[in-house]
């Protein structure tokens, strides 16, 4: 016996344990656990991407149609106005410029035969050339110009016939040297342009860019005629918007709806092409004339006079060219019509 023994005899000896294997997973049940994480993974992005999918088709189609809604009232605007003089007497109207048909010109913009003229894909538009060029109209698409009144206008205080003058019951207005006006009263119509505009009066002489035939503002145009017609207080003046809504070629490489409208630089009207809607890649229009049941196209006008409605089809993509389906451009049609008014009861 040990003297550790001896000294506590109810003391046991320590017998050390042996120890176990350390326990784990095996090989097979990581792997089941790897495909069960990959699985669940696989659903999160799979919902993750539908879902981006489906909000980048919403926005697209979102983008579209506000596009769409801004493009046919900005149209609309024009149409409505197109043959407007501001007097309810579109059938007698004068032309003094020097550009217009009444002195031997050809612009369009100065011709009031040219209130609503439209042209099909086949067809030559007056206002802009077709072609690839950056702003010009993509061939074998659909024109529409337009001439009419535009804006509010200002009104006649005193007419200083024959010194070639207005004075305005206006103090201030936006009117400038050079702007072409529409002036009337209830007898008729005349297209002239300001010369000099001064302290709420305006001058018409027989000068300018590109200027008037004649100070003698009578119905009908004589441009050599040396007497004036007296305008009466209180007669309308408005400046004269002109404008062709066509497909352009846009700066990106894309198509757009564009608008060539009359703008007045350092005193000479220029008509000017701007970009209104990104992504327009189509137009056809159709008309409907007095009269007649149904739209026709262009071709098919035999009187624009006549023609009381327009009806525009514009084909529009998104500007997300991967948002379909199909990971390309989402397009839609869509479709408006739009009365001309002064040309219906």
């Amino acid at each position: 016996m040990s003297h550790r023994s001896a000294f506590f005899p109810g003391h046991k000896r320590h017998v050390p344990r042996r120890i176990g294997t350390a326990s784990g997973f095996t090989l097979i049940e990581l792997m089941v656990a790897m495909l069960l994480g990959l699985i669940v993974i696989g659903g999160v992005v799979s919902v993750f991407l539908a879902n981006q999918r489906s909000y980048r088709t919403n926005q697209a189609l979102s983008d579209v149609q506000d596009g769409s809604r801004i493009a046919f009232e900005m149209m609309a605007r024009d149409i409505r106005d197109a043959g407007l003089t501001g007097c309810s007497n579109g059938g007698r109207v004068a032309n003094v410029l020097n550009n217009g048909p009444g002195a031997g010109g050809t612009a369009w913009w100065a011709n009031w035969n040219n209130a609503l003229v439209g042209y099909n894909g086949n067809q030559t538009d007056l206002a802009v050339s077709t072609g690839t060029g950056e702003g010009q109209r993509v061939s074998g698409t659909h024109s529409l110009m337009l001439v009419g009144a535009e804006g509010s206008g200002v009104s006649v205080k005193a007419n200083s016939e024959p010194a070639a003058s207005f004075t305005l019951n206006e103090a201030s207005t936006d009117l400038q040297a050079g702007d072409v006006i529409i002036v009337c009263d209830p007898d008729h119509a005349t297209l002239v342009q300001i010369t000099n505009y001064n302290g709420g009066t305006i001058t018409h002489a027989a000068s300018g860019s590109p200027g008037n035939c004649t100070t003698d503002l009578n119905f009908p145009t004589v441009c050599s005629s040396s007497s004036s017609y007296v305008f009466a207080t209180n007669s309308y003046i408005a400046r004269l918007g002109a404008s062709d809504w066509y497909i352009g070629n846009n700066p990106v490489n894309g198509r757009s709806l564009y608008r060539k409208a009359l703008v007045t630089k350092t005193g000479v009207p220029t008509p000017e092409a701007q970009e209104m809607v990104r992504d327009v890649t189509n137009m056809s229009i159709a008309y409907h004339q007095s009269g007649n049941t149904g739209f026709v196209s262009a071709s098919e006008v035999g009187n624009w006079t006549l023609v009381d409605a327009v009806q525009v089809n514009l084909a529009l993509e998104s500007v997300d060219k991967r948002a379909g389906t199909d990971v390309k451009p989402l397009t839609r049609s869509f479709t408006a019509t739009t009365t001309v008014r002064n040309r219906v009861n």
